[in-house]
């Protein structure tokens, strides 16, 4: 009873941030299974993905509710991720591993310094994308994020995590995307592209229904929660959680190199 406890309330805290940030969870819940619950690590990436998707889902539906989801934009990003997510599958058994493990988290860090200064690469200031912008899968705007979109299809397949903790600095840093856009429309294409991949893993047997089910009701809810406060909150706040959590990961990746 208590372990079933532990993991609904840790679904709850891994919903409420994962949605706030628009990141869904996935780089929290893969360690936490894997060390906490001693799972093989294809049982812990199906798992994390199918609770992920629950995240999503969730989440998704709220910020639909808020209107604050780009739809077309998030269809075409989450097209745009499938293919890179096989090609990363297919070049994770020639590349090797650690050290673009080690190379990524060191750009990782380097975003999360971004973040936390309120910077974008090219150095211009967050915004929202006009309706031009986003009438044409042909605008400026729309070909740069989709070409991000199938990189970090490719980083997440190389890396064996779900795309929403890079992909949301992806839109912020690079893009210049406005946060609050960026976390929402993110969230949108982690849910498609989180479910095609629990599809996956129900196939193979790899998602242990017991444990997904008990952290999916907290992250349900939590994903609300998340949701609430992130209308709630202004920008600065949610870029600055965002760049603490992506710090936060790539340590666990430079470590993971190191060890």
């Amino acid at each position: 009873m208590l372990k079933l406890a532990l993991l609904f309330v840790a679904g709850l805290g891994i919903g409420t941030l994962g949605t706030l940030i628009g990141a869904g969870g996935g780089w929290m819940i893969v360690p936490l299974l894997l060390f906490g619950l001693d799972f093989t690590p294809q049982r812990a990436v199906g798992t994390s993905l199918s609770v992920v998707f629950l995240n999503a889902l969730s989440g998704s539906i709220a910020y639909m509710i808020q209107g604050r989801v780009l739809y077309r934009m998030g269809a075409a990003f989450a097209v745009a991720t499938i293919p890179g997510a096989l090609i990363g599958a297919t070049l994770v058994q020639y590349i090797g591993s650690q050290w673009f493990i080690f190379l990524f988290a060191v750009f990782l860090l380097l975003l999360s310094v971004l973040l936390l200064k309120g910077q974008t690469i090219t150095g211009r200031s967050f915004r929202h994308p006009s309706p031009e912008e986003l009438s044409s899968l042909t605008s400026p705007i729309m070909l740069a994020g989709m070409f991000i979109s199938f990189l970090v299809g490719v980083v997440s397949s190389l890396l064996g995590i779900g795309g929403g903790i890079v992909h949301v600095p992806f839109l912020i840093v690079i893009l210049g995307m406005e946060v609050h856009a960026a976390t929402a429309t993110s969230h949108f294409v982690l849910a498609v592209t989180s479910f095609v991949g629990t599809l996956a893993f129900l196939h193979s047997g790899h998602v242990d229904l017991s444990v997904a089910g008990v952290m999916g009701v907290g992250v349900l809810l939590g994903a609300q929660a998340g949701a609430v406060l992130s209308n709630k909150m202004p920008s600065d706040p949610i870029r600055k959680t965002l760049a603490f959590a992506v710090l936060i990961f790539a340590g666990g990746l430079i470590l993971k190199f190191l060890f």
